[in-house]
């Protein structure tokens, strides 16, 4: 019973993994720290609550994932989403804008919880590539941008759009400081030089370690450099979420917005590094579940919205890593600099954490993946470029829709218009091939073969007889036999299945032959249950192409009759 409801490492943990998940855990950890201050600045949250938000929410992903890498906490996407949804939301002062962060984390993780027991983790299908590409790269250039306020030393109105976002900063140009763009950019330059030389040093904890001395032993403070200041010390305290009714059904569209795209990100973090290892498999759905009860349950210990982090998890994987203990260790020292290490944060300019910030977000824009489209799928191209600038220009949540929007209208286009085309059989073999695509192919002008790539339903039957009719028409009237090859189509509906019976009906009118081939058991179910093979005759099915050209043949050379075909059927 506990095997079911807990993550199987807690019952396989092997005393040879213990070294390998305390350095795992370090390792994370010092990554962490950091990551966590400068992810809840982002969010528009005090940095304390970057550290809270990695204590509980890790402790319960560990007893209730599955995967044994994924490292969860605060992430620069859920942080921009927290800042965008409650900035149009909280107008009242900075202490209910907390309270409603602690909100939206319980709502989102009350979501995942009920989605994953639905077993509905195949949502995450309806994010294409194409559109997830899009929306990452221009959420990315969002979090970068938001971040240069930092960077330059000012504080300007707020905005979540990009145009928004460079307006206000040259609105404040004459404001800028030199001292923190020296910070900034220095940490940046820092930063990508330890990755590129020295990519096994921690480079975040280097930069929060220099950076602070640096503005400690310059006195940079009184040059209005603007540092992370005092950070209570202590444990977060346990404490009901402040649920808004008001504001409820307001929230409800971001809710659901963040629920899925973070777990959008973890899974896809997760299935990631789990094609590294063969020890263990993550499940979609439970992994809803961990992770929102990783939300649910840390929103009572005053953590905003979490997911799994990449760059940590990738971190955790390259350390060696066994099992989720790396994860507590982890966590071990984020609660120990609480209790004890609060007051060597003070120092900490946030131009440094923005450049980790920054330097974190860039990997995250995908250039190639555009270059591939336009070469291969020019509609997948043009679907990411809408979603990316409509989530630059417009706002995050229209991004997504927009990019939802297109990804469904263009599969539904697609299964309107599937492909459909003429086959011919090539030379000295019994295959059958598409005309277009392959050379010595005969084609017999008294025998039209065509073969329909797609379901057949209500949506794409009329264009099935459309197609057919225009086949039939350029074959000229030396045409006898139609073979239709059912090899590819999964589905029929009633509609479709009314509108054969319609067309094959009208063909035998007009005196010609119409034979299937190679329907498969779940289509020949349906048509059998549903009375169309005895309507049509089961004589008109065949198991393949050859089979049905090679009885037409004995039937017009007078050496069988047409009801002699059984051998041949598909009724197997």
């Amino acid at each position: 019973m506990l095997k079911a409801i807990f993550s199987s490492w807690l019952f396989e943990y092997r005393k040879e993994y213990f070294l390998k998940d305390v350095f795992g855990g370090l390792t994370v950890g010092v990554l962490l720290i950091p990551q966590g201050m400068a992810y809840a600045i982002l969010a528009g949250l005090p940095p304390v609550y970057g550290l809270y938000a990695s204590i509980v929410p890790g402790i319960v992903y560990s007893l209730f994932g599955t995967s044994r890498h994924l490292s969860v906490g605060p992430v620069a996407m859920d942080s921009l989403l927290v800042a965008s949804f409650l900035g149009t939301l909280a107008h009242i002062g900075p202490e209910y804008y907390i309270a409603l962060s602690f909100m939206l984390a319980a709502l989102m993780g009350a979501v995942q919880v009920i989605l994953g027991l639905l077993r509905m983790g195949f949502i995450v299908n309806f994010l294409s590539k194409p559109v997830i590409s899009g929306f990452t790269s221009a959420a990315s250039i969002i979090i970068g941008a938001s971040q240069i306020k930092y960077i330059l030393g000012v504080n300007p109105e707020g905005g979540n759009l990009i145009h928004d976002i460079f307006h206000n900063i040259y609105e404040v140009v004459d404001q800028y400081n030199l001292y923190a763009m020296g910070l900034g950019i220095g940490s940046m330059v820092i930063i990508y030089a330890l990755r590129k030389w020295l990519p096994k040093i921690p480079s975040a904890l280097v930069i929060v370690v220099l950076s602070s001395l640096v503005v400690w032993g310059a006195n940079l403070e009184s040059n209005n450099i603007d540092i992370v200041g005092a950070i209570p010390s202590g444990l977060p305290s346990f404490q009901i979420p402040v649920f808004d009714m008001d504001l409820l059904q307001e929230m409800v569209p971001m809710v659901l917005t963040l629920a899925v795209i973070a777990f959008m990100e973890a899974i896809s973090v997760a299935k990631t590094v789990e094609a590294h290892h063969d020890d263990y498999e993550v499940n979609p759905n439970k992994e809803l579940v961990a992770i929102g009860l990783s939300n649910l349950i840390g929103s009572f210990f005053m953590s905003y919205p979490i997911t799994g982090g990449f760059s940590r998890t990738a971190v955790s994987d390259a350390s060696g890593t066994r099992t989720p203990l790396a994860a507590l260790i982890a966590v071990g020292m984020v609660v120990l600099t609480l209790l004890f290490f609060t007051s060597w944060f003070y120092f900490l300019p946030k131009a440094a954490l923005a450049s980790i910030i920054i330097v974190a977000v860039s990997r995250l824009v995908n250039i190639q993946y555009p270059k591939e489209l336009w070469k291969s799928r020019r509609v997948e191209f043009w679907m990411l470029i809408a979603t990316f600038i409509f989530t630059l220009f417009v706002g995050i949540t229209y991004g997504i829709a927009v990019g939802v929007g297109l990804s469904l209208m263009v599969m539904i286009y697609l299964t309107t218009k599937p492909h459909m085309v003429e086959l011919g059989q090539l030379e000295n073999t019994n295959q059958f091939r598409c005309l277009s695509r392959f050379e010595n192919v005969i084609v017999r002008p008294d025998v039209l073969i065509t073969r329909f790539d797609a379901q057949m339903y209500f949506a794409n039957s009329g264009y099935f007889k459309d197609q057919l009719e225009i086949m039939i028409k350029e074959k000229g009237k030396e045409l006898k036999l139609i073979v239709l090859s059912m090899d590819s189509v999964n589905l029929i509906d009633s509609s479709a299945m009314i509108m054969l019976r319609e067309l094959v009906a009208d063909l035998k009118d007009h005196g010609y032959e119409f034979y299937f081939s190679g329907t498969i058991g779940p289509v020949r179910d349906t048509l059998h249950k549903s009375g169309f093979t005895k309507e049509v005759g089961s004589e008109n099915f065949f198991m393949d192409v050859h089979f049905a050209i090679d009885h037409y043949d004995k039937v017009m050379a007078g050496e069988i009759s047409h009801h002699d075909s059984k051998a041949v059927q598909t009724n197997h």
